[in-house]
């Protein structure tokens, strides 16, 4: 499966996450509107993001991670920004 990278990521966000491979948080989608997610991370807090690009693609249930400092959130077939809500 080809992953969509959203035409919202920057090419230093790209950058800061590859440099700080250890901030990726894991997590699974428990709500999901197209314009915000809410991500239960595996450290036990949860998040609510603001999704900025193909956010239809995220389903509940589906697992992601979240990268806070590059503000990326990674699905199964994407690659967006998403910021805290």
């Amino acid at each position: 499966m080809s992953r969509t990278v959203s035409s919202t990521v920057h090419p230093i966000q790209r950058c800061m996450a590859a440099s700080n491979p250890s901030a990726w948080w894991d997590g699974l989608v428990i709500d999901a509107d197209g314009t915000t997610g809410t991500v239960a991370l595996l450290n036990g807090t949860t998040v609510e993001l603001r999704v900025i690009g193909p956010a239809v693609d995220i389903a509940v249930g589906e697992a992601v991670a979240y990268h806070p400092v590059a503000e990326l959130l990674s699905a199964s077939a994407v690659l967006t920004t998403a910021r805290l809500a």
